[in-house]
């Protein structure tokens, strides 16, 4: 007999977000040995004492973090991201708001401008992982893009690759550029 789910959209269930997550997903590895505490610390001295941040800067930093760490070059593809994806790992419920594409741009280009607030962030991240044993920097993984390779084990060439965090803000800024042209509106 078939059936159809349709009816399951209107649905109500008791969900646990803690369950949707699979054990061995890598933002459990990160959630279980990065502490983002520090963040409350290095942005307390850029919000204004009276009223407090309005979306706990915590969650703002790890969604730029999220950005950074699976490659999203678009705030507003990161906010539909985490509408579906990235709830548990930012403490978010099921029916919690996600915060909108334009308070992280904001955010990114007023508040935190002519800071190095997303650079100490990321310094602190990488220590941490380095102290965990999460990362080395000894092992170089590459995408499926068609590389000429050189097979020889005993001819090769190292090469040091820097990338900062300022790349990639200079990315989300082009995005919102392009966005704002493409929804006619002013730069």
């Amino acid at each position: 007999m078939l059936r159809s789910n349709r009816d399951k959209q209107q649905s109500y269930e008791f969900v646990s977000i803690e369950e949707l997550v699979p054990q061995d997903h890598l933002l459990r590895k990160v959630d279980k040995y990065i502490d983002f505490s520090f963040i409350e610390d290095k942005v307390r001295p850029l919000y204004c004492i009276d009223n407090g941040p309005a979306i706990d800067p915590v969650v703002l930093i790890k969604m730029i973090f999220l950005g950074y760490f699976y490659g999203i070059r678009s705030e507003r593809q990161l906010e539909r991201e985490i509408q579906t994806s990235y709830r548990w790992f930012l403490g978010l419920g099921l029916t919690d708001k996600v915060p909108d594409h334009s308070t992280i741009s904001w955010n990114r280009r007023t508040r935190f401008k002519d800071t190095d607030i997303f650079q100490e962030v990321f310094d602190e991240i990488v220590l941490q992982a380095i102290s965990h044993k999460m990362v080395s920097g000894r092992v170089l993984i590459t995408d499926s893009t068609h590389v000429k390779a050189n097979a020889n084990k005993h001819h090769y060439t190292k090469q040091e690759v820097l990338q900062n965090t300022k790349d990639y803000i200079d990315e989300l800024n082009e995005a919102v550029a392009e966005d704002r042209k493409a929804h006619g509106k002013k730069l």
